[in-house]
């Protein structure tokens, strides 16, 4: 059997079968098998980092339970996957890539000169410090035990992604047939999660009983856990308040004690928490700089830390903790179980106080711009709370905006680029998550963040998936911008001097998408009303000139409860 069609037919065994790709040479033979299977959803993108969102997509919304293919071609078409596999990689999100490469005899080897091949390039080199396991497939006998291993490993443990590179020759090769039946009925080799320290959890049982204060804060690796919401909605009910990270607020529903998004760009609320709880118990976070703030000493200041996290090398690496646990999430939801009994110190003023300090952070705290974003988001909010929709974020202000102001009902969740923080996530990873989801998908971007991967409006326009855009342009690129105007006495270079932005509304509908543009507030409300029974492709384009603030934020050096503007709440 030509490796190509093995390959395929290993891939289909396992249930992945939506592969992104911008076609090349060396990736032709892959293609024509997954084509030739008939049973592979092959999604032709303009660009393979927008290949590569995509993928990703398709893993964000399974929860990591279903992962899809990105492919790109030798040389640039590799390098192009590499912003991609970086955000799959700080975002632990599995993911299969391949690339093709040049025939084996026309590597380089060990030859000291720059390239044999035209486009040849050792991406597994390139690629190795940003993905779980990469490798160059060298033989046909090899191919299918390496990718075997490979997913194994994307989906074990703390999950990422892998790499195979795979010469032009190698893929035309014949595999035997009874060695590729052999290779399809071999499971694959997920390893178990650990078991929780049996010690560990005594600890912490301790500690919870003379808690009067207590707060849990989710994040990006507990939200994927299918135990974590059960897990909430019961501490909800004992009165125990929560918050999250920005990666953990993908997934947390919005119940009466969940008191938002700490850090940098935090809620008010949810950073005062941090700050006068005596317990926190943080599940899945790594505590960096935009979580804790700088002053690493004085986060959690009244507090003993809990720390979980299923990466050893996390534990204690800025915060230090009063008890480290290393586990899973869904281990630990599992293994520690609320009650009635859980915290029999609680202090009923203290979820009363985070409910009025809520309430007051609640005020519009742009009533000095034409159109607020925070109003626009609660808008966002009571149109589609009765939907299944996935909301996928770009990385700019529009990024905050919506963290500190999109609420989650059931069924509901939203999407950001972490760590890796790519501008031109948004478009490409919502094709992915769209495709997987078959509902309504909501992008919420920027007028910089959409122009690095515009282009995939043609795509979003082909397949005519259910999916509103929403650009908030302001001409400028903001959050830069603010951190000029903070730290260079407004000096703009590249943020406004000598940046500019189209019409895209124009441009959208010049790519066969139906498309508006809105200034003022009450179109912005009448536009945003459409979206929910608005089905297929949509751009709203709000203008937004001038808007350059997230409020409140947090300037480099205060204390994570010292956010500017000043609050008006009491102390």
């Amino acid at each position: 059997m030509k490796a190509s069609d093995a390959l395929a037919k290993f891939l289909i065994s396992h249930r992945i079968q939506t592969c992104f790709e911008l076609v090349g040479g060396m990736i032709t033979h892959l293609l024509d098998s997954y084509a030739e299977s008939g049973k592979f959803n092959i999604i032709s993108m303009h660009h393979e980092q927008a290949a590569a969102f995509a993928a990703e997509g398709v893993a964000r919304h399974s929860k990591g339970k279903t992962i899809a293919v990105a492919m790109g071609t030798s040389g640039p078409g590799a390098t192009n996957l590499l912003t991609g596999i970086g955000s799959c990689w700080f975002d632990s999100v599995p993911c299969l890539f391949i690339t093709g490469q040049v025939n084996t005899h026309e590597l380089k080897g060990k030859r000291a000169i720059r390239q044999q091949g035209f486009q040849e390039l050792d991406i597994v080199k390139v690629a190795r410090s940003i993905t779980k396991y990469a490798v160059r497939v060298d033989s046909a006998e090899a191919l299918l035990p390496e990718l075997h291993k490979a997913l194994s490993m994307s989906l074990s443990g703390r999950q990422g992604p892998v790499l195979l590179d795979i010469p032009n020759n190698v893929q035309r090769a014949d595999i035997p047939n009874d060695i590729v039946e052999k290779w399809l009925t071999v499971p694959l080799d997920i390893s178990a999660d650990h078991e929780i320290n049996v010690n560990d959890l005594k600890r912490l049982e301790v500690l919870c009983k003379g808690a009067k204060r207590p707060l849990i804060c989710i994040g990006g690796g507990a939200r994927w856990a299918d135990a974590m919401d059960t897990w909430l909605k019961d501490a909800d009910e004992l009165g125990i308040p929560h918050v999250s990270t920005l990666m953990g607020h993908e997934r947390v529903i919005a119940r009466n004690n969940y008191f938002n998004m700490i850090g940098s760009y935090g809620n008010r609320e949810a950073n005062w928490a941090v700050q006068n709880c005596d317990l926190l118990i943080v599940v899945g976070a790594r505590l960096d700089v935009r979580q804790t703030g700088s002053d690493v000493e004085d986060f959690a200041r009244k507090a003993q830390v809990v720390q979980i996290d299923i990466d050893p090398a996390q534990l204690g690496n800025r915060v230090q903790a009063e008890l480290n646990i290393c586990a899973a999430a869904e281990v630990f939801f599992n293994s520690f179980p609320m009650s009635q009994n859980s915290f029999p110190n609680l202090e009923t003023f203290w979820s009363k106080e985070l409910v009025k300090r809520r309430k007051q952070a609640e005020t519009n705290e742009y009533s000095d711009w034409e159109i607020s974003p925070s109003q626009v988001m609660k808008k966002l909010n009571d149109a589609l709370s009765k939907q299944s929709v996935d909301y996928v974020c770009d990385v700019g202000n529009h990024q905050m905006w919506a963290a500190q102001s999109l609420r989650l009902s059931p069924g509901q969740a939203i999407h950001y680029s972490g760590g890796m923080g790519a501008m031109g996530f948004a478009l490409p990873t919502a094709i992915g998550v769209a495709l997987q989801s078959q509902h309504k998908t909501v992008v919420i971007t920027g007028d910089g963040s959409l122009q690095i991967n515009i282009q995939e409006l043609d795509t979003l326009n082909r397949l005519g998936l259910d999916m509103t855009i929403i650009v908030m342009n302001n001409s400028v690129l903001g959050m830069v911008k603010n951190f000029q105007d903070m730290y260079f006495d407004g000096r703009d270079q590249s943020t406004r001097k000598g940046y500019s932005s189209p019409r895209f509304s124009d441009i959208a509908k010049a790519y066969g998408i139906e498309a508006h543009r809105v200034d003022n507030a009450v179109d912005t409300d009448r536009m945003l009303n459409l979206i929910a029974e608005h089905k297929g492709p949509l751009l709203i384009e709000i203008m937004m000139n001038g808007a350059t603030e997230c409020r409140p934020r947090l300037a480099f050096g205060s204390k994570l409860d010292e956010q500017f503007p000043k609050s008006t709440m009491s102390v």
